[in-house]
């Protein structure tokens, strides 16, 4: 029988040889097999401005954790996992505590389920309830630190900057149209090596001719997690070409991007770091009596709270969160399509976009297409506007009519009630059984669990969500399990103070 322990096919996994210079900073991942040959492999960030200063404390600080972010993802599966760098005591309780929350969403997520990219000798695992599941001994090398002066010269946070950790999805985008109306906006996109960049390509070239605060940072992430998959001898040699919607077994990977946005942030003194994550990306769920997060921990709520208190303690007053988390996924699309159509124009939801005539256009093929396709359609939209052509919009809607959209079941539901009210989709057995009005999804909703004012900072609150009322079909509120009707007034949107000092 399969066990845990089993899963330990790495020696030691080592972070170090920290390199630091004014546009990049730069570190070696170090594996040691159980049979003591070696692999190393460097992990690097570059940027087009000098930003960093290997003299300073706080730069070298702040380097040792980006190059970090990437080996988070390996408590699971080797002996030793060795950060060497410069880490203070803030540093090292976020990276264990979230080592091993990170250990106990893949045990859940990636290994206790139908993984394809698992051997099958690898299957069937037995887990039992315990207090640890972080198998590797985490150990900090800390370096002599330098003196050095205050954070970036002393660049204190505005709190009417908002740093906006961007791609070419439809949250992103709804995020910058919003901030552009009462603040001001720097859309920052983190070009991963390979093919995820290309759905940023449409974005980012319109931002940087029309948004003069647009950055970009560039990681070479994406081609370490492969190499890291490579050197983990559960994995089938053969995991390239296994088609899936998940990775074999990364699920700390948002914290990379956002590590990469924070030089630039802390640089411009931006006070908010904006993530577009909506309603139904918070979630908890028990697996086999082990509490997790359904895979989505640095979607959620809980990872923004987590990233806030982090950056209070760092003393950075940096405030991390997401303001459509009140909002549906068919909600955001339609304030989207609505509100800024110039914009919308340059989705790109596919993440096997391709390249013509130095554009990016979205495959048309996929789950995420065509749930895509089948939103803009049921909102009166035209698929065309952001790249689809009328042979994968035919195509999308009748593979619909057969076929569920990845959404939680109310706005799936939802979805499909209102393409058959609107004639879209074919009228049959299987669109019969999914389709069902739910009025809350076209809702702002707020609960204690996913969506509450306290995690967003007053400021934002009035100016946001007047804007949105103008699109929703109302706001609820939970209250002893039952939703009932809120007006948005000034009184109710400041009735809850936020978390964190501002």
């Amino acid at each position: 029988m399969i066990t845990l322990k089993d899963f330990v096919v790495l020696k030691s996994l080592r972070v170090h040889k920290l390199e630091v210079k004014p546009k990049r900073v730069s570190a070696t991942y170090e594996i040691v097999h159980k049979d003591g040959s070696t692999a190393t492999n460097v992990l690097f960030y570059t940027y087009n401005a000098s930003i960093f200063n290997k003299n300073k404390r706080e730069d070298l600080n702040l380097a040792s954790m980006m190059v970090a972010q990437v080996a988070m993802n390996y408590g699971l599966f080797c002996n030793e996992l060795i950060f060497e760098g410069h880490y203070d005591k803030t540093d090292q309780e976020f990276i264990k505590n979230m080592v091993e929350n990170t250990s106990r969403e893949i045990l859940t997520n990636k290994l206790l389920i139908d993984n394809p990219f698992l051997k099958e000798n690898y299957r069937n695992l037995k887990v039992e309830n315990q207090e640890r599941y972080t198998q590797a001994k985490i150990i900090f090398v800390n370096e002599v630190l330098p003196s050095s002066t205050s954070y970036f010269n002393g660049v204190k946070p505005n709190m009417d900057k908002y740093a906006i950790l961007s791609s070419g999805g439809k949250d992103s985008l709804l995020s910058y149209g919003l901030i552009k109306e009462f603040g001001e906006p720097h859309p920052i996109f983190v070009n991963e090596a390979g093919r995820h960049w290309f759905t940023a390509v449409n974005a980012y070239r319109y931002f940087k001719e029309n948004e003069p605060n647009t950055d970009k940072a560039w990681c070479n992430s994406d081609r370490i997690f492969n190499w890291m998959v490579k050197n983990l001898a559960f994995i089938k040699p053969n995991y390239a070409s296994i088609r899936a919607d998940i990775y074999p077994v990364r699920l700390w990977t948002v914290s990379v991007f956002l590590f990469g946005v924070l030089p630039l942030a802390l640089k411009k003194g931006l006070g908010n770091v904006i993530v577009g994550d909506e309603y139904d990306t918070t979630e908890r769920k028990t697996t086999n009596g082990i509490s997790h997060y359904s895979a989505l921990y640095d979607q959620s709520k809980f990872f923004d709270n987590a990233l806030t208190r982090y950056y209070q303690k760092k003393g950075w007053n940096l405030y991390q969160y997401s303001m459509l988390r009140s909002m549906s996924e068919l909600l955001i699309m339609k304030v989207l399509l609505k509100r800024y159509p110039a914009l919308q124009k340059h989705q790109t939801s596919c993440h096997a976009a391709h390249e013509k005539d130095k554009h990016m256009y979205p495959c048309g093929n996929c789950e995420k297409c065509r749930r895509i396709i089948g939103m803009i359609t049921a909102l009166d939209g035209s698929p065309v506007n952001c790249g689809y052509n009328p042979d994968q919009i035919a195509k999308a809607l009748v593979q619909l009519a057969n076929h569920s959209v990845k959404q939680i079941g109310s706005d799936a539901a939802h979805l499909y009630h209102l393409l058959l009210k609107n004639g879209k989709l074919e009228n049959n057995a299987f669109t019969q059984k999914l389709a069902k009005a739910h009025p809350r999804v076209m809702q702002l909703r707020f609960d204690n669990e996913r969506s509450t004012l306290e995690d967003m900072p007053e400021h934002v609150r009035n100016p946001l969500f007047n804007i949105l009322s103008e699109y929703s079909d109302g706001a609820v509120i939970k209250k002893e399990k039952e939703w009932v009707h809120q007006d948005l007034n000034e009184k109710f949107l400041n009735s809850l103070p936020y978390k964190y000092t501002l």
